[in-house]
């Protein structure tokens, strides 16, 4: 059975109290969520994937090169259809020969993901979501938002030993339209808990959960995970000790495998895992501990945010940028840049030695045509000059990020490798001063054509 050496995880850091919910419409439908992770502005599925990939690879001090498949895990992919895990390879530096893998449609996709992982290989299984629905409906008050990378190889300490799956046609309890982004259900409460209840407790049959410490349930909101305690033959305390829901909100197919991130950082010997998917299907798996699982888990929020500004980020009361004036980048001519934008891939002169960035054009020091040598930049920098872009300086293709997350830094960040040092300019995410080490993070830069760029910002080292 897959076994998982080092996991790594990450919520955008505004937080959406769930008082703002009740004050803005009178009730809070969605029980047992006390606040919802909001993404930013140029937040998705695809850069949280990214952000939490980088954790675990991290964490288990593993080289990029060395993951031998990836697989990607979502309901809610930026694009209806385009292969995503090329892109997200590019971001992690992940060789063009591994195997990538899109698991999608379902709340139930990232155990399906781990399941479908090779267990005789170094796989990355990547889980990111960002739910939608109507801003005053049980799915749009609980949406949050999350992502988690579970790195497994052989030598891993926290090992799948059992698993079970059950599926039965239970139709209406949770869907998305082909071109809806917001979520919908009939809201037949005791259908929905039964269609819940039912699957979990067919998919734990043969499981052994009793003596599980720490249970990771599929979490739509607050309650219903506790609900299925007793299907699922466990305690409530056992679900409620590695919970995430409570403070992030329904985080679709990254739910369970958040919960589970968070038991495995907490040394538990004996979790259980348990996915469901609306329609209805559920996976049950029992993982057992024999060891650290090294894990780097980014979920604190930073900032909690009224009503309003979530629904400015989330771009519900915001209009489209400028379709013309903005700077006009082809696709082909982004495509080139990629390895910069994603991994920061400089070129030394081999005559003199000197780092240039872009990796084009004369040398600047010597003054040479030469074809340089790829030396891949650190992602941490320091800042040297920074401003602040306000509304109305911003250029047009930057004009709906703006608009919906306010004014937001530039910077001159220094780089050093060797010895040498380069200098690019580049967004910044966050507050950061001259003299501040910054980290590359990758975000959405915008969108063009249809086509979004995505590229590294900086933000402060922790």
């Amino acid at each position: 059975m897959r076994a998982i050496r080092a996991v790594g995880a990450y919520a955008p850091e505004f937080r959406l109290p769930a008082g703002e919910i009740s004050e803005a419409w009178g009730r809070m439908d969605a029980g047992g969520v006390e606040s919802v992770a909001v993404p930013d502005a140029d937040e998705d599925a695809l850069t949280m994937a990214a952000a939490a990939a980088r954790r675990a690879l991290d964490a288990a001090g593993v080289g990029d090169d060395a993951v031998e498949y990836l697989a990607l895990a979502t309901t809610t992919p930026p694009l209806a259809e385009e292969e995503l895990t090329p892109r997200l390879a590019s971001m992690l530096g992940v060789g063009e020969r591994a195997t990538l893998q899109v698991h999608a449609g379902s709340t139930r996709a990232a155990t399906r993901a781990l399941l479908c992982a090779p267990a005789d290989a170094t796989a990355l299984v990547v889980a990111s979501d960002a739910p939608r629905g109507e801003p005053g409906d049980a799915f749009g008050q609980a949406a949050g938002a999350g992502a988690v990378a579970l790195l497994c190889a052989p030598d891993g300490a926290a090992r799948a030993v059992a698993s079970g799956e059950y599926a039965t046609p239970y139709p209406g309890t949770r869907f998305r339209r082909t071109g809806d982004e917001a979520l919908s259900g009939l809201g037949v409460t005791s259908y929905d808990r039964r269609a819940f209840t039912e699957t979990l407790a067919g998919a734990a049959e043969g499981v052994e959960t009793e003596d599980a410490t720490a249970v990771a349930v599929q979490a739509p909101d607050g309650k219903l995970p506790y609900r299925a305690a007793g299907a699922l033959g466990v305690e409530a305390g056992a679900v409620s000790a590695c919970a995430t829901v409570h403070e992030l909100g329904d985080t679709g197919a990254a739910s369970v495998p958040l919960s589970l991130a968070r038991a495995l950082e907490a040394g538990h010997g004996t979790i259980v895992a348990a996915a469901f998917g609306s329609g209805a299907g559920a996976d049950v798996l029992r993982i057992e501990v024999d060891g650290e699982v090294p894990a780097d888990l980014a979920l604190d929020g930073g900032e909690e945010v009224s009503y309003a500004r979530a629904l400015r980020l989330r771009g519900e009361i915001t209009g489209e940028g400028p379709g013309t004036g903005a700077a006009y980048v082809s696709v082909p001519t982004w495509r080139r840049s990629i390895p910069q934008r994603h991994r920061l891939v400089a070129g030394r002169c081999p005559e003199c030695g000197a780092l240039a960035f872009p990796p084009e054009g004369a040398c600047s020091e010597c003054g040479s045509l030469v074809e340089y040598e790829p030396v891949e930049l650190p992602r941490e920098g320091v800042i040297e000059a920074v401003t602040r872009i306000g509304r109305g300086g911003a250029p047009p293709e930057f004009a709906e990020q703006q608009a919906r997350s306010g004014a937001f830094g530039v910077a001159i960040v220094r780089f050093e490798v060797d010895g040498e040092t380069t200098s690019l300019p580049a967004q910044l995410v966050g507050e950061a001063a001259v003299g501040d080490a910054v980290r590359a993070t990758i975000r959405r830069i915008y969108t063009q054509e249809g086509v979004t760029r995505y590229g590294a910002k900086f933000r402060r080292a922790e």
